[in-house]
């Protein structure tokens, strides 16, 4: 079955999440439309729709002229089997002690690494991606530095795969949470695949916003691989459910990007210790102050 995107770019969020409802109102209804903003510092947001029949172009360029957007462009997708392509295309990834992989190389799990099982079709965090690499290797470093694990928290968990990370090392229990439901599904699926159910607690919730997470608190490890300005946003949550001396591994974050995040947990008395850079993305990793 053919495929249809329509994407268009406007630099105001207001008239972003305005348009997108709009095309709610189409015919034919696309399948899904979503508005991002794009993460270069241009304040500019992207929104798209996804439709199974060719969209009304006229209709299309009527929103754009009305809300003061550039003029969509509309592409067919070829009808192609992306789960099984992503499957051929992604090799392992190799973070520290850690091997990231699909069930298709199973075999190449190399002797004495730490496996951690995520499928190319689940959710954000396949360790392809700089960020998730960077933090998954901080958590390496910080095991081989002589750090364990006894209270630790993923933020935005994605797959879980930082979560699934940590428990594979230390025996006391991680918690995993997502304001996503799809994601708390997929991390839930990836939890039992990888046979860490009953060590890896997943729950919804918006940064800190749910009463096992408060329960849990104080955390002597803190992850939260989301963006920028979310961030920054959990900072002062972040640093209450630190524990004195406690680390947090931050990323999502680009390099231009670093120096502003360091700078308010700073503030708040949790400074950067260290920072590690992959491609376009950095990992930050802080400790509260005792």
């Amino acid at each position: 079955m053919a495929t249809f995107t329509a994407f268009t770019r406007l630099t105001s969020q207001d008239q972003a999440d305005a348009i997108g409802l709009a095309m709610e109102e189409m015919e034919p209804e696309p399948t899904g439309i979503g508005v991002f903003e794009i993460e270069d510092g241009s304040g500019t947001y992207e929104v798209g729709g996804y439709f199974t029949e060719a969209p009304d172009e006229v209709e299309l360029a009527l929103l754009a002229a009305a809300f003061g957007a550039r003029p969509f462009v509309v592409s067919e997708v070829p009808d192609t089997d992306w789960v099984d392509k992503v499957r051929r295309e992604l090799t392992p990834v190799v973070a520290g002690r850690f091997f990231v992989y699909g069930s298709h190389d199973e075999d190449k799990i190399p002797a004495g690494a730490v496996p951690l099982l995520i499928e190319a079709a689940m959710a954000f965090g396949t360790g392809h991606h700089g960020t998730t690499q960077g933090c998954l290797e901080a958590l390496d470093r910080l095991a081989n530095e002589g750090f364990v694990g006894r209270s630790v928290a993923d933020i935005g968990c994605g797959t879980a795969v930082l979560a699934m990370g940590a428990a594979k090392l230390w025996p006391e229990g991680v918690i995993a949470s997502d304001i996503d439901d799809v994601a708390v599904e997929v991390a839930e699926a990836n939890v039992r695949a990888n046979d860490l159910s009953g060590k890896v607690a997943c729950v919804v919730a918006a940064g800190f916003d749910h009463p096992d997470l408060h329960a849990r608190a104080p955390y002597d490890l803190i992850f939260a691989n989301i963006l920028k300005q979310p961030l920054i946003d959990l900072a002062p949550d972040m640093q209450a459910h630190l524990a004195p001396g406690g680390y947090a591994i931050l990323s999502g974050i680009l390099t231009r990007q670093a120096d502003e995040v360091v700078e308010v947990y700073t503030a708040l008395g949790v400074p950067q210790l260290r920072r590690d850079v992959i491609g376009d993305w950095v990992t930050l990793t802080l400790r509260k102050n005792q």
